[in-house]
This record gives C-alpha cells, sequence and structure tokens, in this order.
C-alpha cells in the first residue's frame, strides 16, 4: 500500500513537517515520512487530521453570488462568477481608479499563487493596493534583520543547529502548542548539556522545559533584551574582536543600552535583577548560543525595536555569522517566508526585491513584458489597506485568509468589509469572511494540487498532488488566469504550477531570495528535502543552509547595530482599564481556525475561547473556573470561560484567537502599528474584566 504513497508537506505552520498520503479504507490517510530532515516523521494532531477538511462535508465544492434581489448567496457556475468579479474590477476602476482595487492574500499561499497574486495586482489590475496577512506574522523580525544583516530569512541556519548550540534564549514562542514537532530540538539541546531560557508572561508548556524562565510584564520584552545587554557590557563579557571585525554602530548601541540599568530594568518588566544576570550568565558561558523570537516580541507597536535589541545582544556577544550560534525567528505561516519574497507584500517585488528600486523594477518588468514605469509604487500595509475599505479601496479580491477572525480590531474590520462596493473570496471553506463576500470561489487545497513553499529555514520544498479536487473546485491559479484572461491579460497568468515556478525562477534571479538554481526537477530529485535559498543558477547551485559566515548581507559586508531604547506600549494600563491582555494560539486549533475548527478531533481538544487568568485576579472579580468573563477594551468586548492558573501572571489575561463571534479575541486587540514594519500591536492593549452573570 505504502508503494504508491505521496511525499508532501503538511498544510499548516511554517516547520512544514514532512508526510506521506496514501488512499485507506477510511479515504485519504497521513503516513510519517520518518527521512524528512525537520520532523522526522513526527507530527501534531492538527497534521494527522488534515486529511479531514479534504472532504466535500466541510469544504466549498461551489461557486456562490449574492443574490440583489434577496441578499443570500446562492450557487453560481463558474462563469458567471468569473464574470461578476472581472465587472465589478472593470467597473471600480473605470470609476475611480486602479487603486480603488484591493487585493488581500495569505501566508499559506504556495509560492507559485503569491507570486501570480502580486503579478495580477501589478500587472492585470495596476493597483498598489495589496498586501496578506503575514504582515501579521514576522513582519518585524523581518524590518530588523534587514537593518541588522541586511537580509531576511526566518532562520539563518537549519533547525538542525539547535540541539548542537550551547544555550537558546526563546523569546515569546510556546513551541510546545504552536510547533510540537519542534519541540524536540530543546529537548535534544538539553539532553546534549545545553541551556533553555524561555522568555514568556505565562508558564506554557515550553516554559516548564527551561532551565530558567524569565515571565516579563507583556510588552516589556524591548527592556529586557536591553538589560541582559547592559549587563553583558558591565560584566565585560562583550566579544570585542568579533565587534571590531565583523560590525558597525557599536559605540550608539551601547550607549543605548548602558541607559537600561538591572534595577530600572526589574521595575519595568518585573523580572527581578538575579534573573537577569543569570540569564546573561548561561547565554555567556556556553561556547554557542541562539536568540530566537517569535510573534510575542513581534507583534508589538515597537517589535522591530524590540527584535533589533534581542539582535543586538548577539552582535555584542559574537554569536551571529558563526557556526552554532545567531538570531532567528521562527516564523508562524505555513508559507510566511515565501509568501513576502515573491509579490504579496505591498512593497516589495519577486526575489525579495524592492518595489522602489528602478533596477528590480526593470528586471521585473522585463520578465513581465510590462514597461517599468507601468508599475505602481508601494502601497498600504494589511491593516492600512483593510482599515481604507469602503473608502479609497471599493472592490477587494481576498484570497487565503479570514481578517473577520484574524486581523486587530475585528469588529472594525468587519464593518470594514461590509461597507465595500463587492468583495470576492477565493477559499476552501466558507471562512466568516467568506459569509460576507458577493462572490465566493472554491479552489484547491494542499493535497489537491502541487506547488513549492518555502519553511522556516528558508528551505524550499515541493508539495505534490495526492488526491483529485471535487469537481466544481479549481485553483487560485486558474482563479487568477480566468479574471485576467476578462481583463485583457490571460497571457501572462498561467494555470501550471511549474510553469508559474519558472517564471518566478526568473523573476528572482539576481534578487535577495534568488530561487534561480531551484527547479521542480532538482526538488523531486532530492528526496524530497527542498533547497535552501538564496540558491542562484550555475553549475553549483547547492543553495545556502547556513548564511553569513564569510559575511553578511551589508553593503560592507558587517552586520549593524542598530541603538534602540525602551518605550511603552501604545496603550498602558490605567484605572479605567487596568489589565494588560496578550493572545496567542493553543494546541489544536491554527491561526482563524477557519479549517481546524472542522475537525471534530481537534473541536473536541479544544472546542472554544477561554480567559487565562491568575487566581488573585479572579478572587478580585469573583469569579471561578468556567465561570463566563467579559473582557473589554476600548475596541469592544469579548466573553469567554474563565479558566484560572497560576500560570499566567497576575497583572495579565490571555485569550486564544482562533474563534469568532463572542470569545473573538481580535474584537479586543488594539491596530497601533510599528513605524517601520507596520505590524499591529497583538499581543499587548489595556483591558478591564467584568463578572458576567449567569441566568
Amino acid at each position: 500500500m505504502h508503494s504508491t504513497a505521496t511525499p508532501t508537506h503538511c498544510p499548516y505552520c511554517a516547520l512544514q513537517c514532512g508526510m506521506d498520503l496514501i488512499r485507506g479504507p477510511q479515504g485519504v490517510e497521513v503516513v510519517e515520512r520518518p527521512g524528512f530532515p525537520v520532523n522526522k516523521g513526527a507530527l501534531c494532531g492538527k497534521g494527522r487530521t488534515a486529511p479531514a477538511v479534504l472532504s466535500s462535508r466541510v469544504r466549498l465544492t461551489e461557486p456562490f453570488i449574492r443574490s440583489h434581489a434577496t441578499g443570500r448567496l446562492t450557487p453560481a457556475t463558474w462563469e458567471e462568477a468569473l464574470d461578476r468579479i472581472a465587472d465589478e474590477l472593470s467597473r471600480t476602476r473605470a470609476e475611480h481608479g486602479a487603486d480603488a482595487c484591493g487585493v488581500f492574500g495569505g501566508g499559506g499561499l504556495t509560492n507559485e499563487k503569491a507570486y501570480a497574486l502580486g503579478k495580477f495586482a501589478r500587472v492585470a489590475l495596476g493597483t498598489s493596493q495589496i498586501d496578506y496577512n503575514g504582515r501579521f506574522c514576522m513582519s518585524s523580525a523581518a524590518a530588523a534583520g534587514q537593518r541588522a544583516f541586511g537580509l531576511d530569512r526566518g532562520l539563518p541556519f537549519p533547525l538542525e543547529d539547535i540541539p548542537r548550540t550551547g544555550c537558546v534564549i526563546l523569546v515569546g514562542s510556546n513551541l510546545a502548542e504552536t510547533m510540537p514537532p519542534a519541540l524536540r530540538y530543546l529537548t535534544e539541546l538539553k539532553a546534549n548539556g545545553g541551556t533553555l531560557i524561555v522568555v514568556d508572561p505565562r508558564r506554557t508548556r515550553t516554559a516548564d522545559q527551561a532551565d530558567l524562565h524569565l515571565a516579563p510584564r507583556p510588552g516589556t520584552d524591548l527592556a529586557l533584551a536591553l538589560g541582559l545587554l547592559h549587563l553583558v557590557v558591565a560584566e565585560g563579557r562583550t566579544d570585542e574582536a568579533y565587534i571590531e571585525e565583523r560590525t558597525s554602530g557599536w559605540e550608539e548601541a551601547r550607549a543605548a543600552a548602558m541607559a537600561h540599568w538591572p534595577e530600572h530594568v526589574e521595575r519595568i518588566t518585573g523580572v527581578a535583577v538575579p534573573e537577569l544576570r543569570e540569564a546573561v550568565r548561561l547565554f555567556c558561558d556556553a561556547d554557542n548560543a541562539m536568540v530566537l523570537t517569535a510573534r510575542g516580541p513581534e507583534q508589538q507597536s515597537k517589535g522591530t525595536d524590540t527584535v533589533g535589541a534581542w539582535i543586538n545582544l548577539c552582535l555584542a556577544t559574537g554569536r551571529a555569522g558563526r557556526p552554532l550560534s545567531g538570531y532567528g525567528c521562527l516564523t508562524g505561516q505555513g508559507n510566511g517566508q515565501g509568501g513576502r519574497e515573491h509579490g504579496q507584500k505591498a512593497d516589495q517585488l519577486p526575489g525579495y526585491r524592492k518595489l522602489t528600486d528602478p533596477a528590480a523594477r526593470a528586471h521585473v518588468a522585463g520578465v513581465w513584458g510590462v514597461d517599468p514605469d507601468s508599475l505602481p509604487g508601494p502601497g498600504r500595509s494589511a491593516y492600512e489597506l483593510l482599515d481604507a475599505l469602503g473608502g479609497d479601496i471599493k472592490t477587494l479580491l481576498l484570497m487565503g485568509s479570514n481578517p473577520v477572525v484574524s486581523a486587530p480590531r475585528a469588529a472594525h474590520v468587519e464593518e470594514r468589509l461590509r461597507s465595500l462596493d463587492f468583495l470576492a473570496v477565493a477559499d476552501v471553506v466558507m471562512s466568516e469572511t467568506a459569509q460576507l463576500a458577493d462572490v465566493v470561489l472554491p479552489v484547491t487545497q494542499w493535497a489537491e494540487e502541487t506547488g513549492t513553499v518555502t519553511n522556516l529555514e528558508g528551505r524550499v520544498l515541493l508539495r505534490r498532488q495526492a488526491v483529485s479536487a471535487p469537481d466544481g473546485v479549481r485553483s487560485d491559479l486558474d482563479v487568477l488566469h480566468g479574471i485576467a484572461e476578462r481583463l485583457g491579460h490571460g497571457k501572462g497568468f498561467p494555470t501550471e504550477p511549474e510553469e508559474v515556478f519558472e517564471e518566478l525562477r526568473r523573476a528572482s534571479a539576481g534578487g535577495a531570495a534568488d530561487y534561480s538554481g531551484i527547479s521542480y526537477e532538482r526538488l523531486r530529485e532530492n528526496d524530497g528535502e527542498g533547497v535552501f535559498w538564496p540558491c542562484p543558477e550555475g553549475p553549483e547551485a547547492e543553495g545556502t543552509p547556513r548564511l553569513f559566515l564569510d559575511r553578511f548581507a551589508t553593503e560592507d559586508g558587517r552586520a549593524r547595530f542598530v541603538p534602540v531604547v525602551h518605550r511603552d506600549t501604545a496603550e498602558e494600563p490605567d484605572a479605567e482599564y487596568p489589565v494588560l491582555l496578550t493572545t496567542g494560539r493553543v494546541l489544536a486549533q491554527y491561526q482563524s481556525g477557519a479549517q481546524t475548527r472542522r475537525v471534530d478531533e481537534l473541536n473536541a481538544a479544544a472546542p472554544g475561547p477561554f480567559v487565562e487568568l491568575h487566581p488573585r485576579l479572579a478572587a478580585r472579580l469573583g469569579v471561578g473556573e468556567d465561570d463566563p468573563v467579559a473582557v473589554v477594551s476600548r475596541r469592544g468586548r469579548a466573553v469567554a470561560p474563565a479558566r484560572v492558573t497560576t500560570a499566567i501572571r497576575a497583572d495579565t489575561v490571555f485569550m486564544p484567537f482562533h474563534w469568532p463571534g463572542e470569545g473573538r479575541a481580535n474584537t479586543l486587540t488594539n491596530p497601533a502599528l510599528d513605524p517601520v514594519s507596520r505590524m499591529p500591536e497583538f499581543k499587548v492593549c489595556a483591558v478591564r474584566l467584568e463578572r458576567v452573570e449567569q441566568g
């Protein structure tokens, strides 16, 4: 039976765990693939149950158009649906200009679809108004990496290096629940004699594994990193030879850090001075060390500076661009890395080229066969684009995203979506956002299509089609071709993924994210292990598993210190809203839950939202376990059962963000934006709690 197994990858997080799919007695079944180096056969519950979403019982199998007469979504033919979308886009452009058409993509789209969507926006529509939900993922880390290293790739080294280092500081990540197969890298680290420091306001399952758990007040990660750097300097633990040889800007960064003495940092963060000193000892005594960040420090209105402070700590101690050391970001979404490399992001062209660079515009325009001057400039970032809906932006084409649940200030975003003249959504399921659309298109998903994705290591992987899509379902590439053809651009939008990838290779050639030396043939032949970018075309196109060992990607080859100082969050607690809210994920659900909430096994494990709060806070409120609690911010109100635990700070509550409706956590969150990355401040806002009287 296994001889007919199709090697592919999980549709969920950025690990992109390897798996095999076979047709068994109960339909499509997942089989472990021990040979894939990232997960070595291990899968979490989401990966094991992923085939459940292939069922026609839970997924879309026909287009829908909203009836003008009844206001309801009714089944339609593909021709009717595509005609309607093209007509509305054409009307909007004619009446209001190209920038009145918006495009919103997703971090789960394959590289081919992300590339085609960016090209579609800029060539077929001529609009600058395109961004994607990956902006909500690792954009702050990307901006900080660009500033310091001249290049952004989630991990500049393979995951296999983590167990071989001496110390890992893990900042704002709960790998045990968000990427369970990756937890083994930390387990192996400790088995090898290494140490683990976890920074998180909650004592999560991951923090339970730590040798040292630092629990700062949400929104103070920047002060914490600066305090550690202050101690490194004060204790004479800087690597002066490395700083002199491989970096620039140290004097300014050192001066900024020295304003954050330990007692001052303790008052800001709540982390005791002895714990700060212990963290420095563990990090600096190790021969090699790493700092890994995730959404905790990144989803803040100062996320870029916060990540920059952790990078400065690595640079000051000589822990970047050396074997088994460095800074890395744990990308969240399945193709969050590749999704922004090839044109979905408002300011980027394929190959991670800057849209404002004349040479980049000329190169990509040459591949596309258009005049460079015809390409629009940078548009709005994700939240700013959503906020402009119904105003400057009249019509929106949305693929692979569910902002009604996932966007900050979600009730406002839902209102903006409703105010559009026209909304078209292409998705696998009838998401909460799709329910608002004027046209809904059923599109193929992971196991029903072939395409490439790029995981958190920068490893480009080939997902292979294992099953046929149900009748009535088409791929996103077919959708873009069909609309573009109606707009007079059909020839530029092929429907075969490999043909699109060949064009992507040419468009990325010479760019920072150079895929030109990667081909489907090569990906098929290398036992499914993938190829690390950058990988320029040529006789020695081997890929680059480890970056920066010889030089950084800056003009002078040196890493750049960036001086940063602590500042408050955009919304500090006050008398009216005295508690901090932070948000995150749980083991059995994924992102907005649009797919995982349709899997019975996952729903049984995580059936709905909750409010995690400390016993002292619960006692003041007069609530017990499972009692309903209202969490109120300046943007709205959410209600969910209480989960009382000592694993969280007494000044903080936590809510997972996977659910719509009354318990929607993102009703509460603050869209205050980082000035560099334009990342919203998901991770911290001021709230008050109210007891809900039960009838």
